[in-house]
């Protein structure tokens, strides 16, 4: 029987998997080239990690292999990733290749000596080559090994008259497997190779994700509701070493009784652990590079609620954090791209790791013999009443609050800031009574509710910054809209300003029924003070 792995390229015996046909000929073709007879291009294939990049270009390496017309061969370069001297680097690669081609043994101690590999009488037929973390590599390194392919490019390019097995250099095909473009935008001399041949690596998509688990449910004879699937859709948005991870959770390490089927309320319980109990080496290493400098500031940014952020591919700080899978991109059309956060797993996880760093302990929220009856009992729950103690204890504490608080780079507190401290204020002040505050982040960017169960309800707030009347009138026609999704007949629009008079009050604290889907919306201030 099969299972679901994430941890490095799946076996297809023994793993559930997508077959990704189309990118396994997309490249398989690239480096082929249009006319194979001509010679190939030489491709950059990247993604953020864990995407299944190397799993894609093994099964192009069979594919071309079965062809017999090239030699293929992949070479990991993870193992060379601190070596700084290129010419260290390329008698390793030297080694493995005579060993890979079962070439005389010769002696490659520079980079000049390198080119002898390549050359017509040392190999016997074209050479497609894939060189995998090549990215990972010392700049200085990668520098030189770019440098050294161009030549060879060049040199094919200006014996454009004779086939590819005539060429001086048998370099058929390469492939630079990596999280970066190295052939693009990053390259500082610019553009040595084909660059519009590179090769984006995508999440799956919607029919693949579920196609792991219809294999799965086939296999094992063991029914998955049809929600748990989208909900699996939902949270991963087809990350596919987190929709494998979670996957074997569910199926494997959570699955305690095969007999029954996977319901809605196991799937729950599931995530619960995944969201704040179990470790997962791809979300530590999006928070490692979330939380550094210079940018932690640009993600902090990203919660805010004001305004969408445009996607520029060569802004430095989006390239990173896009490569790293920290952001990804929300597609409107050609020219309107905009930054979101690449699923709501991966934004729950960012955001619950800032808002305990900043607030990890609590106190103080009532005096132990104060009655709460006002806000809260066993079966009721007053959310207006939570609102005004809330923003009493902001007031009350707003000195300490943003004592350590980060700042933009106009001094001014992060919008996110604010979402984070109230955010834990409700877990802290309502953990006694059992009740659950759930973060939900449905577009990626521009939204942030918070979901209260208690009592058997479901109590829905959408954060918002007051920015100006018409966002006001845009965010309760919003927050109607995510009511009726969530199937509650009102929910609460929190609308957070540094001050508010009550004139103002009055005028926007109305409560508003939407036409379109009759759900009440109930918009209240929550008075920050200047940040």
């Amino acid at each position: 029987m099969r299972k679901f792995s994430s941890y490095g390229p799946v076996d297809r015996e023994l793993h559930y998997y997508v077959p990704r046909q189309k990118l396994i000929d997309e490249a398989s073709q690239h480096l082929k080239g249009d006319d194979p007879n001509k010679g190939g291009h030489y491709i950059s294939v990247w993604a953020p990690r864990q995407t299944g990049k190397t799993w894609i270009m093994r099964e192009v390496v069979l594919t071309l292999q079965q062809e017999n017309q090239f030699d293929v061969v992949i070479l990991p370069l993870q193992h060379l990733s601190n070596v700084s001297d290129v010419n260290r680097v390329v008698q390793v690669l030297g080694r493995e290749l005579t060993k890979k081609l079962n070439i005389q043994k010769q002696t490659i101690d520079t980079l000049e000596d390198f080119y002898f590999l390549f050359e017509r009488q040392t190999l016997s037929k074209p050479l497609i080559l894939i060189l995998d973390e090549f990215d990972g590599l010392q700049e200085s390194v990668i520098a030189g090994l770019v440098g050294f392919f161009r030549n060879i490019y060049h040199s094919r390019l200006n014996q454009a008259d004779k086939s590819t097995a005539e060429k001086d250099y048998l370099l058929h095909g390469l492939a630079f497997i990596g999280v970066r473009t190295v052939l693009g935008v990053e390259n500082v001399k610019g553009s040595p190779f084909n660059v519009q041949r590179s090769l984006h690596i995508p999440n799956l998509t919607h029919d693949e994700m579920a196609y792991l688990f219809k294999c799965y449910q086939q296999e094992r004879e063991q029914k998955i509701e049809p929600e748990v699937v989208e909900r699996i859709w939902y949270e991963f948005q087809g990350q596919p070493g987190l929709t494998g991870w979670f996957g074997e959770l569910l199926t494997e390490t959570y699955n305690k009784d095969t007999s029954q089927p996977i319901t809605l309320a196991h799937f729950k319980e599931v995530y619960a652990a995944a969201l704040n109990l179990l470790p997962n080496n791809n979300i530590l290493n999006i928070i490692s590079k979330a939380k550094q400098t210079p940018y932690k500031p640009y993600v902090l940014e990203l919660f805010q609620t004001k305004r969408k952020v445009n996607f520029i591919y060569d802004d430095p700080i989006i390239n990173f954090l896009y490569m790293n899978g920290v952001v990804s991109v929300e597609e409107v059309s050609l020219s309107e791209n905009y930054v979101k956060f690449p699923c709501p797993y991966i934004q729950k996880r960012l955001f619950n790791y800032f808002a305990r760093e900043l607030y990890h302990e609590m106190d103080g929220l009532y005096s132990p013999f104060e009655d709460l009856s006002d806000t809260i009992t066993e079966d009721s729950l007053n959310i207006h009443q939570l609102l005004l103690r809330y923003e009493q204890y902001l007031q009350a504490n707003r000195e300490q609050v943003l004592k350590n608080a980060p700042r933009r780079g106009d001094l001014r507190v992060y919008e996110a800031v604010f979402h984070f401290h109230f955010y834990l204020y409700l877990t802290h002040f309502l953990n006694s009574y059992k009740a659950q505050v759930q973060p939900e982040f449905p577009t990626g960017n521009g939204q942030i509710d918070l979901l209260i169960r208690h009592a058997g309800q479901l109590f829905g707030l959408e954060l918002k910054s007051f920015a100006n009347q018409r966002a006001y009138r845009d965010a309760l026609s919003q927050a109607a809209k995510y009511g009726q999704e969530l199937g509650v007949t009102s929910i609460w629009l929190v609308l957070f300003i540094e001050s508010v008079d009550e004139t103002n009050r009055k005028r926007f604290e109305v409560d508003y029924t939407d036409d379109e889907t009759g759900v009440i919306v109930y918009p209240r201030f929550v008075q920050t003070g200047t940040a």
